[in-house]
């Protein structure tokens, strides 16, 4: 195994257990590789140096005695929403925030697979916004081009970008894995609610947001989300079991695709850039070459908006009562914050209630077609600070327009990848995402495993970040 940025996690798993080398050597390569990107990318919150190297010193006795488990001895990062034992959970947000006794229950099973956590990766305030920019941490900046974004709110995780982890464990409570995976040109899963487990909270944001992986390749991202998945005895949500990384294997057979452009309501202004549309279009073409059948439909989304905003409001209010010093925050999640408490009572009680008749209607659209194929943002990565002075309205409105897609399948609670479709004017990658019915996840990764198998997204690199293109 080189000691390059292209091992992915599945080949650094192979090369630890074939002895070729030491869980020491690849977390040391990992942490120089963060260390050298942070003055650029500012992709982690908190590194674990001392820590991590304790941990591959630990997965290396394991190996020498025998112990085989999915990612032993292999560095990942999880992002800054997901507690780590002896570090705080800051979620993006400004202030003194004392260190977690326990580890979340999705760190506790990628342990038990034998991952070393090299550190907790950047996010913006309590994850609310599809950029990842804030007073507590900085502008985290995004590999391809460092004027723009990387997305968010997992932005950090999508340092996998660059080659700085093998993969990384984001959050997705409106797009927030699938629309850095877009614009850093990676896979992004949004599982099933419950696949992984959101543990200490029962639900994450009312149930809207899922953990999920963010990895170059299809097969790491499933390798990634199998060591994950799982549940703490009090979950409210247990899907049944899959495997994700079996699937990727597995050849999907010939599948009926909607392609749908359509955004679901919103009473905003927004509009699907051509750009987008162009490499969407594309990559609709392509699945029909490979022989399946593709033909425009859109699910019947209504007005599953009124669904959405208790459930992400309310959300936003029972973090925010959780910060050490509340005034600290940016004045959006305030208000963001006041209106969470309004809705918290019967507003939040019939969005939840409406939630099945959303599954039949959307879900019809599964009568028919096997897998959804949509845009996953409407725009190419905005540049660093466009949002950044707006108010919360005006916030709204611009997320709005760039990401009007992503959201609707948390309300849903169903999985969707996003898979990468190419890279437009400055060389900004954009995305698609492959969505379907609850459980549908090894059929949306074997797709993408084909798509990518054809399409060889994993071959192509961000240019080395000594050579970067300066932000202004």
């Amino acid at each position: 195994m080189t000691a390059d940025r292209s091992a992915g996690l599945a080949e650094t798993a192979r090369a630890l257990a074939a002895g070729e080398v030491s869980a020491r050597e690849v977390t040391e390569r990992a942490l120089a590789r963060i260390e050298a990107a942070q003055p650029v990318l500012n992709a982690f919150r908190v590194v674990r140096a001392d820590a991590a190297l304790a941990e591959a010193d630990a997965a290396d006795r394991q190996l020498a005695a025998g112990v085989r488990t999915p990612l032993l001895g292999v560095p990942v990062a999880v992002k800054d929403d997901t507690d780590v034992a002896g570090e705080p959970t800051a979620f993006g947000c400004p202030g003194d925030f004392p260190p977690k006794a326990a580890d979340a229950e999705v760190v506790r099973r990628l342990r038990a697979a034998g991952a070393v956590i090299v550190g907790k990766t950047n996010t913006c305030e309590l994850g609310q916004w599809p950029f990842t920019e804030g007073p507590a941490f900085g502008d985290t900046r995004n590999p391809w081009h460092t004027g723009h974004t990387p997305g968010g709110s997992s932005g950090g995780s999508a340092a996998v970008a660059a080659g700085l982890v093998p993969a990384a464990l984001g959050s997705d409570g409106a797009g927030s894995v699938r629309i850095p995976a877009a614009w850093t040109h990676l896979v992004g899963i949004k599982p099933q609610r419950g696949r992984i487990s959101t543990w200490p909270w029962p639900e994450a944001f009312n149930g809207i947001t899922v953990n999920g992986p963010l990895a170059r390749t299809v097969a790491d991202a499933a390798l990634l989300l199998d060591a994950a998945s799982g549940n703490h005895a009090d979950d409210p949500h247990r899907p049944a079991a899959i495997g994700a990384a079996d699937a990727a294997r597995r050849d999907p057979g010939r599948l009926r695709i909607a392609l749908s452009l359509r955004m679901p309501f919103t009473a905003t202004p927004k509009r699907l850039h051509p750009l987008v549309h162009g490499k969407v279009v594309e990559l609709a073409e392509r699945l029909a070459a490979l022989g399946h059948e593709v033909e425009e439909a859109d699910p019947r989304y209504g007005r599953i908006g009124l669904a959405f905003v208790p459930r992400a409001t309310a959300g936003v209010a029972d973090w925010a009562r959780r910060v050490p010093d509340p005034s600290l925050l940016d004045r959006r999640t305030k208000e963001a914050a006041r209106l969470g408490r309004l809705l918290g009572g019967a507003p939040l009680r019939l969005s939840r209630r409406a939630e099945a008749t959303l599954h039949r209607r959307v879900g019809a659209v599964f009568a028919t077609y096997d897998v959804v194929l949509a845009p996953t943002t409407a725009t190419p990565p905005p540049r660093v600070g466009a949002m950044a002075g707006l108010s919360g309205w005006r916030t709204d409105q611009a997320m709005i327009a760039a990401c009007p897609y992503a959201w609707p399948w948390n309300v849903l609670g169903w999985p969707g990848v996003n898979v990468p479709v190419g890279r437009v004017a400055g060389g900004l990658p954009v995305g698609a995402q492959l969505l379907g019915p609850a459980g549908s996840e090894p059929r949306l990764v074997s797709l993408a495993a084909q798509l990518e198998d054809d399409l060889r997204w994993h071959e192509h690199w961000p240019e080395p970040l000594a050579g970067a293109r300066a932000a202004p």
